[in-house]
């Protein structure tokens, strides 16, 4: 395996109108710089880009014009290109809002593009590396959902008094891929992954409108700080789920951030030391993209920009980047974390992590009981209720796909089979 990366700040000037509260936000100071981080993995036969993005996210066409830019570059498919946004709510509207089409940072945009153009040519200087992957639990978040017994939901942003006793769903696993150098044994190069809405930073009045990449930033700072590798984030499922201090300030978005780079260095501490858990000296990479057509809610037509308009049905693209026997699942908008566990349930790859608001940035996507108890996130659905299980089917089957392409099962069996896996309660560590 080897590697290229490269690390660009892309924080806008201050006074640009900022994405994801109030739709006349403007930021009146920068507490930390936005990145965007790009990792290029190459096995000797295949390449992957995978580009992180401390954005709150980018419309499909836009992504969609990128990605096929970087992969001429590249020589590579452009579903071998994937985008990620972090999500944070401190940064340029970069979206197209309908009723506020003036508010598109489209200088931001267009800076954008010549920013990932030149990054993506100029990447260079492989390293060759070994590939490991880690897993843990933190219990940095929550979900943002309070359900009655009745099946009703209520949105506990705006009654922070339930918050107590709001006991839904929340994804605690933190995933990570880490990179090390095969000459010197050191870390090179960090993919943490957890699921989060970046809004610990976000404090009523100047902290919201103060241009930061919130915890993320503060978990790359971290970890480059104390290990030397550069490092990436990307957002798991984060459609429902909040920093468990959210809302509450800098000094929030830093601790949630340290605390998951620690958890990132404890797993650069346990990987390497056993390789037969978690090495991967076959690491193949690869890339496929499964679309699925999915209903627009007849209520939510009028909330399209004008590329949707008179569309009854819309293809969303469900994308798959393996590195090694690790899946990235790219996917459309905000999906929230139960659909997110459920495709990391139905993966035959050893381990997959949702990379959030991939594809196009298309509001949120929950489960069809999520339509039924309402709240915030069911309300806000662009799409009907059957969505959620078409997207969970078109991902699982492009990671069939792609697994059994990159490692052909033998005689004809699907993969996976632990048959043959030892019967013991803890896996030998080496």
């Amino acid at each position: 395996m080897k590697i290229a990366w490269f690390k660009k700040v892309i924080s806008p000037e201050i006074g640009a109108y900022l994405a994801g509260y109030g739709l006349n936000d403007k930021s009146v100071a920068k507490r930390d710089d936005l990145y965007m981080t790009g990792l290029c993995a190459d096995d000797g036969e295949r390449k992957v880009l995978i580009i992180s993005f401390d954005l709150l996210g980018l419309d499909e066409w836009y992504t969609r014009r990128i990605r096929e830019k970087c992969a001429e570059i590249l020589g590579i498919s452009s579903e071998a290109v994937m985008f990620s946004c972090t999500h944070t709510h401190t940064g340029p509207e970069c979206r197209i809002i309908k009723s506020k089409p003036e508010q598109l940072h489209t200088k931001y945009l267009e800076n954008l593009e010549k920013w990932i153009i030149e990054e993506v040519t100029n990447l260079s200087n492989y390293r060759e590396c070994s590939v490991y992957f880690y897993s843990s639990k933190c219990d940095e978040n929550r979900n943002r959902r309070y359900v009655t017994a009745c099946n009703r939901a209520t949105f506990t942003a705006h009654r922070r008094e339930v918050v107590p006793i709001a006991t839904e769903y929340a994804d605690k696993e933190f995933g990570e891929l880490c990179f090390i150098d095969n000459e010197t044994h050191l870390p090179i190069y960090v993919i943490g992954n957890y699921a989060a809405h970046p809004l610990a930073g976000h404090a009523p009045g100047l902290g919201g409108r103060t241009i930061s990449a919130d915890y993320p930033g503060a978990f790359r700072e971290y970890v480059t700080a104390e290990t030397g590798a550069e490092c990436m984030f990307i957002s798991g499922a984060a459609g429902d789920l909040v920093p468990r201090e959210d809302e509450i300030g800098g000094g929030a978005a830093r601790q949630m951030g340290f605390n998951l780079a620690k958890a990132a260095i404890g797993g650069l501490i346990d990987a390497p030391r056993n390789p037969g858990r978690f090495g991967m000296p076959d690491a193949k990479v690869g890339a496929k993209s499964k679309f699925v057509s999915v209903p627009v809610r007849k209520s939510k037509k009028n909330r399209f920009p004008e590329y949707y308009e008179g569309k009854d049905v819309i293809d969303l693209e469900m994308q798959v980047v393996a590195i090694g026997d690790v899946c990235f699942v790219g996917v459309p908008g905000e999906l929230c974390c139960e659909l997110g566990q459920e495709i990391k349930w139905h993966s035959p790859f050893r381990k997959a992590f949702i990379a959030y608001n991939s594809t196009g940035y298309l509001d949120y996507i929950g489960h069809a009981n999520m339509l039924v108890a309402g709240g915030y996130e069911g309300n806000c659905q662009l799409f009907t209720a059957r969505c959620g299980l078409l997207l969970l089917t078109g991902a699982a089957d492009a990671m069939f796909e792609l697994r059994d392409e990159l490692y052909p099962p033998e005689e004809g069996e699907i993969y996976p089979d632990c048959v043959s896996s030892t019967l013991v309660n803890i896996p030998p560590n080496r």
